[in-house]
């Protein structure tokens, strides 16, 4: 199974990042997992947030941010990766000034369904 990356269209999620689904269930065919690219405009910060079930991964490929994560507030910078376990708040803004982009990997996979703001 393989996917181009110019040809999966991006779509704004309930937090109000801009995502492409690179490989999800519902579009491609496996089955237990999500991995999606994340950009997050200069400036801005996605709402706060939670998954009910699903756990995320966040990997920080280009730009520097800052990540709510339940009460902690750190840094974020390319080659970071953080966990997020199903229920914690998260958000995460961009504070630099290029796009903060980030993969995210979410099992079980993303759905909006899922997906609460706080």
């Amino acid at each position: 199974m393989r996917n181009r990356y110019a040809e999966m269209p991006s779509f704004v999620t309930k937090d109000g990042s801009l995502v492409r689904e690179l490989m999800h269930p519902k579009s491609h065919g496996n089955s237990a997992q999500s991995l999606a690219e994340a950009i997050v405009a200069v400036g801005m910060e996605t709402g706060l947030h939670r998954h009910v079930r699903s756990e995320e991964l966040y990997h920080v490929t280009s730009g520097s941010g800052e990540m709510t994560l339940g009460e902690a507030v750190f840094g974020v910078l390319p080659g970071d990766t953080v966990c997020i376990p199903p229920g914690t708040p998260h958000s995460i803004r961009n504070t630099g000034n290029s796009e903060l982009k980030i993969l995210c990997a979410s099992s079980p996979p993303y759905s909006h369904e899922d997906t609460e703001l706080l």
